[in-house]
């Protein structure tokens, strides 16, 4: 037969990504960095040189980054990064941002220098940036600034006026990416009872070193540790429903949480901290639990036979969460286009339940004297742990005239049975009157 095609190798081509960022002139502990006397935002930019993507064929116009050649004065901070020890996750995102309309916050903060013996009064600079992306992916940076090995270097070198730090003859500072870290998303929505994985993962450069990884769960002002693990212990400490899989971890960076069969109270902010001797790296994960409703209509049919009668039909919404649900009832009957709403409606108390969920029973009056039969009376229920509005119905059976006949020819037949007993009963009476006179008579 015809020989496989084999599937291509896809193409990568090493790219700049240019990000507008600002500056903020306090660091990651809040401490107030000296930024010529003030601390407010400063516009920056983040080149990332030479990021290694994918080649989907629409590169052609993608060009490598000039630095502007504008008035040293500007306020406008560089930052070159180089990537070549670490690679930048979700890069194909970051530089698509603009095309797919998703919008790309950068904050880049000095990071608490790092003093080493021996380097003098020229020490190394380091820098945490933050990337997050409207999708919901978040990326954390940590680069290490450029820096001087010797006094002498000191007096031959270029600072930055604002930053006060080495910076390259174009004016830019130049950076390497030392300590990434990432989470593809930091919202999550879950179902009741079923497993979901809350993803953090992270790299290093062949200079750093991984030394532990913390779970945390915060929500309602309460916190509690879920997973801990530091290089060299005897070995991870977690909570029963939870898992961090150590090969992983240690092997690819993976520190990603996997939380078994959700609970309304496993619901809150998840926190994953990732720490090196030198530099910490976290990611906030919301996670929201829901339970979609159970609806049940009853009775499911009912029928108006009577004048002066009124039914009431019973909407029972079980088993959701979080407690806001939205219930409606509409009557359509066949001469009406679309479903009608109705208003004379009431409702019970939210009942808890045990396992977090929520209850609720939901009443409509139907008057024989205002009802029109046939219809079909619809009770629709709306909740975020649904796609789309439940929808369960109870039907108004119209009046059988074959049933309306019978009933009164078994009215009439009842009516002449009793008006016979009673005319016999009489006739009776009156025959034995006679006799009884005639007794009366002997006697005497």
């Amino acid at each position: 037969g015809p020989a496989e095609v084999p599937t291509p190798t896809p193409q990568f081509r090493r790219v700049d990504i240019a990000l507008g960022c600002s500056y903020l002139g306090k660091d990651i502990k809040g401490l107030l960095h000296v930024l010529g006397g003030s601390s407010s935002q400063h516009p920056a930019t983040l080149v990332l040189r030479g990021i290694s993507v994918r080649d989907d064929g629409n590169l052609d116009d993608v060009t490598e980054y000039q630095v502007p050649r504008e008035n040293p004065d500007s306020s406008l901070i560089i930052f070159e990064t180089s990537a070549e020890l670490v690679s930048i996750p979700h890069a194909e995102s970051l530089l698509h941002a603009d095309c797919e309309g998703e919008e790309v916050n950068c904050e880049i903060s000095p990071y608490s220098s790092q003093w080493v013996p021996g380097e003098g009064p020229c020490h190394t600079s380091w820098f945490m940036t933050t990337l997050r992306l409207s999708s919901g992916i978040s990326i954390v940076l940590v680069l290490r600034g450029p820096h001087c090995s010797s006094q002498e270097e000191e007096h031959d070198i270029a600072l930055h006026p604002k930053l006060k730090i080495p910076m390259s003859k174009e004016g830019t500072l130049l950076t390497t990416v030392e300590f990434q870290s990432s989470s593809h998303n930091t919202s999550l929505r879950t179902h009741l009872g079923s497993s979901v994985t809350l993803d953090c993962r992270f790299a290093l450069a062949p200079s750093s070193s991984f030394s532990s990884l913390e779970w945390r769960r915060q929500h309602q002002g309460s916190g509690r540790r879920l997973f801990w693990y530091q290089v060299g212990s005897t070995g991870p400490a977690a909570q029963p429903n939870v898992h961090v899989d150590v090969k992983e971890l240690l092997g690819s960076g993976d520190a990603s949480l996997s939380l078994e069969g959700a609970s309304v109270g496993d619901e809150g902010m998840y926190i994953c901290l990732v720490s090196t001797p030198l530099h910490q790296a976290q990611h906030i994960i919301q996670l929201h639990v829901a339970a979609p409703p159970r609806v049940r209509v009853l009775p499911e049919v009912v029928s108006l036979e009577r004048n002066d009668v009124t039914i009431t039909l019973t909407c029972n919404i079980a088993g959701y969460y979080p407690l806001d649900v939205s219930v409606r009832w509409t009557q359509k009957t066949p001469e009406d286009d679309m479903e009608i709403p109705l208003s004379n409606i009431r409702f019970s108390s939210h009942r808890h339940s045990q396992d977090g969920t929520y209850s609720i029973t939901s009443y409509l009056s139907i008057s024989s004297a205002t009802a029109r039969a046939p219809a079909t009376y619809s009770c629709h229920v709306s909740h975020v742990a649904l796609a789309e509005p439940i929808s369960v119905s109870s039907h108004l059976k119209a009046p059988d005239p074959e049933q309306k006949g019978l009933e009164g020819l078994v009215g009439g037949f009842i009516a002449t049975a009793i008006f016979i007993i009673v005319l016999f009963t009489v006739l009776r009476r009156r025959a034995a009157k006679p006799k009884s006179e005639q007794l009366l008579r002997a006697s005497e």
